[in-house]
């Protein structure tokens, strides 16, 4: 059964398994323009059956946590931060999973905490943002205004968020349910990713890591998702077929039992 709370000014779902479980724990960091819902109506359900304790966080002015007026003020260190709060929360640490710019997240907290393990999602590599944005303008430069629209907080449409987002076929009912869900992200926090606050290889704890990309992937590329593996000494799982939102692709079990497999793999 999925629960919210606010711990500190920041939104919390929980999913737990339904009765005693010795399964690690795991915390979902969700991407920009998002929240933390984003992981309530697939991943998580499917994990807690597998006998996880789930929770997912929204990043201070995201989703239902505080500070939405100022989100612009926002760093992608106040962000890691964030997760630190719910990891003190929560009785045992968790498995961090990233997606998009919560991979980024992810990978800086490793400068400064420990983790179990991590898995990074169509993950912004180590690199940063620049050669993603280049891609993006190049390929599909009308999307690349549209969207730069979004980060002003301008509507936008299910087509472009369909395009920007999946690569097969969506529910136009939750297509439509994303849109009202989306909001604007902290120019800062992109600076940040883009060039002014880059992981520090050097620093990172390394636990154990799993990396997935999406083949279709027009914001995060799956050659850029193959950077960000051979970066850290890791083989990338690329889903052939899917986009950005791997999370609600119409075959996003196959991710969720990937992400299973892994964690049996790697429980101590």
């Amino acid at each position: 059964m999925l629960k919210t709370q606010i711990i500190e000014g920041l939104e919390v779902f929980s999913c737990l398994p339904a009765g005693k479980t010795a399964q690690q724990p795991l915390l979902f960091v969700h991407g920009a323009f998002a929240g933390g819902w984003m992981w309530t109506e697939t991943f998580m359900p499917f994990l807690a059956e597998a006998g996880h304790p789930c929770y997912a966080l929204s990043l201070r002015g995201h989703g239902g946590s505080s500070g939405r007026e100022h989100i612009d003020w926002y760093s992608i260190a106040d962000y890691v931060e964030d997760i630190k709060t719910v990891v003190d929360w929560l009785d045992e640490s968790p498995v961090l999973l990233g997606h998009s710019m919560g991979g980024f997240v992810v990978q800086k907290y490793l400068e400064h905490y420990p983790a179990p393990a991590v898995a990074l999602l169509c993950s912004v590599p180590p690199q940063g943002l620049i050669a993603s944005q280049f891609h993006l303008m190049l390929q599909k430069p009308q999307l690349f205004l549209e969207l730069n629209r979004i980060m002003e907080g301008q509507y936008t449409d299910t087509d472009t968020l369909h395009e920007a987002l999946f690569a097969g076929e969506v529910d136009e009912e939750m297509l439509a349910a994303w849109l009202t869900r989306m909001q604007p992200e902290s120019h800062r926090a992109l600076w940040d990713m883009s060039m002014f606050n880059l992981p520090n290889l050097y620093a990172m704890h390394k636990p154990p890591m799993l990396i997935l990309g999406a083949e279709q992937d027009v914001l995060v590329p799956a050659f850029l998702v193959q950077t960000t593996a051979q970066t850290y000494g890791q083989h990338a799982h690329i889903f052939r077929g899917m986009g950005h939102a791997m999370t609600h692709e119409k075959e996003w079990p196959l991710v969720a039992a990937t992400l299973r497999d892994w964690l049996t793999e790697i429980r101590p």
